[in-house]
């Protein structure tokens, strides 16, 4: 009777304990049932964005020229170009551009052929391909320092042979610095923005977790410039005429921050 009582009892209590366990279990899926096709909570953030410019008058101007010249035979297309590249470069040295400023940014050897009848260049039907000549092209970047001589230059290369003259822009030769200027600005602007915006929200700014610079900068190009500038047979004593203006850099950031 009494390991009756003895076995019964244990049977109660084991029961008890699995019944306690069933509804611990059935109760954390009850809960968790709820977070189910929802986000847990992650950190709070908020993100400014600030903007920095500097405004300054650019100390260098950059244009382009080329000289192209054509032969049946190679060499003589390539020693005739580089008499008239040797003759500019001379000219631009010799009117204070550096050598360390003067850059070749393109030199191009292609064959080009005649169609059809003597002197058409354009295909006709059953018309016969004869090479017309060897074309040689070299393209040169110049950098001038010294703002006051970008017109006479423009005009004078022309004279020494140069057949295409280009993309006169404006920049400023410490470039880099007025950028990390502009960047701190925006940096700060940021920042200021960042702590009202927290002191508004009631909170507190703990941490950056982002940041992006979309830093950008917006080139001068010259309006006016005189015609003889352009093509062979420029003629020196008509000088360009070379505004150049203000000029900025812009540095636009965006800063996120981590908030409790």
């Amino acid at each position: 009777m009494f390991e009756d009582t003895k076995i019964r009892r244990g049977i109660a209590i084991t029961l008890t304990i699995l019944s306690l366990f069933l509804l611990a279990k059935f109760v954390g899926e009850v809960k968790a049932f709820k977070y189910i096709g929802s986000y847990p909570s992650g950190q709070s953030v908020i993100s400014v964005s600030g903007k920095g410019e500097v405004v300054g008058i650019p100390d260098v101007a950059i244009f382009s020229f080329g000289v192209t010249e054509e032969s049946l035979i190679v060499n003589e297309a390539q020693d005739e170009a580089a008499k008239s590249i040797n003759a500019i470069i001379a000219y631009l040295k010799a009117n204070g551009v550096s050598e360390k400023d003067i850059t070749t940014s393109g030199y191009n050897i292609y064959p080009r052929y005649e169609y059809g009848t003597a002197g058409s260049v354009y295909p006709i039907p059953n018309g016969k391909q004869k090479l017309a000549a060897y074309v040689v092209a070299q393209t040169v970047t110049v950098k001038v320092r010294k703002l006051e001589n970008a017109g006479k230059l423009l005009a004078g290369i022309g004279e020494q042979g140069a057949t295409d003259i280009s993309g006169l822009t404006f920049d400023f030769d410490k470039r880099d610095v007025l950028a990390k200027e502009a960047r701190d600005k925006a940096i700060k602007e940021a920042r200021t923005e960042a702590d009202k915006l927290a002191k508004s929200l009631g909170v507190d700014l703990v941490r950056i977790i982002s940041y992006n610079d979309n830093g950008n900068y917006y080139p001068m190009y010259a309006k006016t410039m005189s015609a003889e500038a352009y093509g062979r047979g420029g003629d020196a004593s008509t000088v360009p005429s070379i505004p150049v203006g203000e000029d900025k850099i812009i540095s636009n950031v965006t800063i996120t921050y981590e908030v409790k």
